[in-house]
């Protein structure tokens, strides 16, 4: 009973990384065939084998001038998010004043709203300061749902360490400052690594608020890759090449924050 139990255990396994990964393998194989192929047969991986779209995007500046534009934006609101949200969750961890819960809440609910919601004053906002088509435009828009997260994350993993230590260390002589940068927050680092890891991708996914308030001069991959219809069709090609370098920066900060994600994880804050 107990193998068969395992078993069982194992295919289930197996059909859920075949179901997860499928998709990411068939958008790496469209990104090697030709629009030829891909329209028109059906194949496990490339009969003519291309590098013609990845070309494409590396040497046409509308499309490697998209994934420069989105890092710039979405490293800015990273920072940003973070210096803000590391202030304001400690106040919500460590200090009680009128109408706390409530002002918590209320962050909260910015998180839960819809970006479209936002998006007639942003544009109102930002055409009056001349910020439309720049990527501060973008980075501070993010700003209105990252940072409920990242303080939501944070008070969690701050409200775990004891108030003891912040005693002791004011006791020893430290300055608040002082205090901050060299004991407590080595102390919440994990909460400091999800919360980047989860303002990253919310930053580099979203597309209503991102595609609107820009143009030519900041607009991000995600707003390029819309516009893959030409008169001779749709490029799959390029737009599966794209979807896989697309992926490449999440990749890439999922793998130095993998173990605090994970502490995330373990501490039932994420």
């Amino acid at each position: 009973m107990r193998e068969k139990s395992t078993w069982w255990r194992g295919a289930f396994l197996t059909l859920y990384l075949v179901f997860a990964i499928l998709p990411l393998y068939w958008m790496l194989n469209m990104s090697f065939k030709t629009n030829t192929e891909i329209v028109s047969t059906l194949t496990l991986w490339p009969r003519d084998f291309t590098f013609e779209h990845y070309r494409t995007i590396f040497t046409d500046p509308a499309w490697y001038s998209g994934y420069i534009n989105s890092l710039i934006y979405v490293v800015i609101n990273t920072v940003v998010s973070l210096a803000v949200a590391l202030p304001a969750a400690y106040a919500f961890s460590r200090y009680r004043f009128i109408g706390d819960k409530h002002v918590f809440f209320w962050l909260l609910t910015n998180r839960m709203t819809p970006p479209a919601v936002f998006l007639l004053p942003f544009f109102q906002l930002y055409s009056s300061f001349g910020l439309m088509d720049t990527h501060l435009a973008v980075a501070l828009a993010h700003l209105v749902f990252n940072v409920p997260l990242a303080v939501w994350i944070l008070e969690g993993f701050m409200s775990g360490v004891p108030r003891e230590i912040d005693e002791t260390a004011y006791v020893d002589g430290y300055s608040f400052p002082r205090f901050f940068l060299t004991i407590f927050l080595p102390l919440i680092k994990s909460g400091v690594g999800v919360a980047a890891f989860f303002c990253f991708m919310f930053s580099w996914v979203e597309l209503l608020l991102a595609r609107t308030l820009t143009s030519v001069n900041a607009k991000p991959i995600v707003a390029t890759m819309t516009r893959t219809v030409s008169a001779s069709g749709m490029d799959w090609g390029v737009l599966a090449a794209a979807g896989v370098l697309t992926i490449v920066p999440g990749g890439i900060v999922i793998w130095f924050v993998r173990h605090y994600i994970a502490k995330g994880f373990a501490m039932g804050r994420v």
